[in-house]
């Protein structure tokens, strides 16, 4: 199975769908977006992705988008390690703990809506304080839930689907300087899953495109 990844290094989806190949032990090919110079908007990635966004994995040729998406793809064509519990209920527990994430916070604060808010007059604290509001109210629904659920992950003993979405996010949390003080299990889960050696080699600063300080 030829797997290539359109990736850009710190966006939020791909760092989940990398550490979800790396989850799976899959040898994949990184081909940086650089979303900074709207490269994402061009007609050539359009061609691969309409709604120009990232990621998009290949497989033999075929396309998948949506990270949520390929994640559950992953999981379904590779089955182990899993990505979600085996049952019903805890599965449904899992996507919900996912989609806090990937549909409540992650798309108000990404690259578009930054762009967006700039081009309505907001300044670098503006937007901070946007991202800090939403972050922090994901986080608070978000870490009770951690606390109930987590055995050392953010659900159950093995690194999921949730720890895919919750350490991209926690992340972006520190670029945004969010106070993670009230969240404890949320910081335990993903001191965690960065320990794992999957997980850490997912991290944007080792990405191909990454920007050196």
């Amino acid at each position: 199975m030829k797997l290539t990844l359109h990736s850009a290094w710190r966006a939020s989806a791909p760092y989940r769908v990398r550490i979800g190949l790396n989850l799976k032990g899959l040898d994949y090919e990184v081909r940086p977006v650089d979303l900074v110079s709207s490269q994402h908007q061009g007609e050539a990635y359009r061609t691969l992705n309409a709604q120009a966004l990232v990621p998009t994995l290949e497989v033999n040729g075929r396309r998948l988008t949506q990270s949520l998406a390929i994640l559950e793809w992953l999981d379904e064509t590779v089955p182990e390690p899993r990505l979600l519990p085996a049952d019903p209920f805890d599965r449904a527990t899992v996507r919900a703990m996912a989609e806090i994430i990937a549909c409540d916070i992650h798309p108000v604060n990404n690259l578009r809506i930054l762009r967006a808010l700039t081009g309505l007059g907001v300044d670098q604290d503006g937007r901070d304080a946007w991202a800090q509001r939403w972050i922090g109210d994901g986080f608070a629904a978000l870490e009770p839930m951690v606390a109930a659920h987590g055995r050392g992950y953010a659900f159950g003993d093995t690194p999921g689907l949730v720890d895919c979405c919750l350490v991209p996010q926690v992340y972006n949390a520190a670029r945004f300087h969010v106070d993670m003080t009230p969240f404890p299990a949320i910081r335990a889960a993903v001191a965690k899953a960065l320990d794992h050696p999957a997980i850490a080699a997912a991290h944007p600063n080792l990405q191909p495109d990454a920007e050196k300080a």
